[in-house]
């Protein structure tokens, strides 16, 4: 059976306000005193917490004349709720992650061991706050670890929040023609001059460099420090320029080239 108090304790809905708002489900729309009667609570302290609740959104008031009507916003409202702060938390979480970690001045270097150590390290390349991302892609690694569907899916996240890809493969280490440069996909792909080979994968973004072994060492590496991210950014606008758009070049958007 579900556990829906401790569910939705996880999410605040705790001790009186967890009462009334199974209460409130269950009734569909009662009084204030009907609610607060039900769930076992003085008619004060009742009102108190379903204005709490309905500042959430959980609940709405209705007025019949003198009498004032509780009604239970639909339950799809939470899922609407957590996205609302997952989304908020994405936008100030590179804030706070610099602060944590540039407060000291020192660098931060994170080993990520094993494949679910890759998944980790490739989805942090989202926290950086950029609108672009500076990458070098091994699609022969990238699809043995950790494979083309976990890829899809990161990918389709990434242009989902607008993140631009900025990315340089080797042609030799491509095994199927795939993610070419696309203005709906956020991507802009060039091919690194042929005496060069791009074994490993490596994203720039913000302050932070983030390195993906091949899946027979099976590491992500994340340093997160302002002067390495610079120079690193620097080593790629040099290789870039010497790289060659593949065969339809994406409309770049001048923001990024900022």
């Amino acid at each position: 059976m579900v556990d829906i108090e401790g569910k939705l304790a996880r999410i605040g809905i705790t001790g009186t306000l967890y009462k009334l708002y199974l209460t409130a489900v269950g009734l569909g729309g009662a009084s204030v005193t009907a609610v607060a009667a039900k769930a076992g609570l003085p008619r004060t302290t009742a009102h108190d917490a379903l204005a709490k609740l309905e500042a959430e959104g959980l609940v709405r008031f209705v007025d019949h004349g003198k009498r004032r009507f509780v009604v239970a916003q639909e339950p799809g409202i939470l899922l609407e709720r957590l996205e609302a702060r997952r989304t908020m938390l994405e936008d100030v979480m590179p804030v706070l992650r610099s602060m944590y970690h540039h407060e000291s001045g020192q660098p931060n270097v994170r080993f990520h061991p094993g494949p679910d150590g890759i998944r980790t390290t490739l989805w942090d390349t989202l926290s950086g706050g950029d609108k672009v991302l500076r990458a070098t892609l091994s699609m022969r690694e990238l699809m043995a670890e950790p494979g083309l569907e976990e890829m899809e899916r990161y990918l389709l996240e990434r242009a989902r929040r607008d993140i631009w890809l900025r990315v340089i493969r080797s042609a030799e280490r491509d095994i199927a023609p795939i993610w070419p440069s696309s203005e709906e996909y956020r991507r802009e792909l060039r091919y690194a001059p042929h005496q060069h080979t791009l074994a490993m994968t490596c994203f720039i973004y913000g302050n932070k460099v983030c390195l993906i072994s091949s899946a027979r060492e099976s590491y992500g590496l994340i340093i997160d420090s302002a002067e390495f991210a610079a120079f690193q950014a620097s080593m790629f606008d040099a290789m870039w320029s010497l790289s060659t758009p593949d065969t339809e070049p994406a409309i770049f958007p001048p923001e990024a080239e900022a």
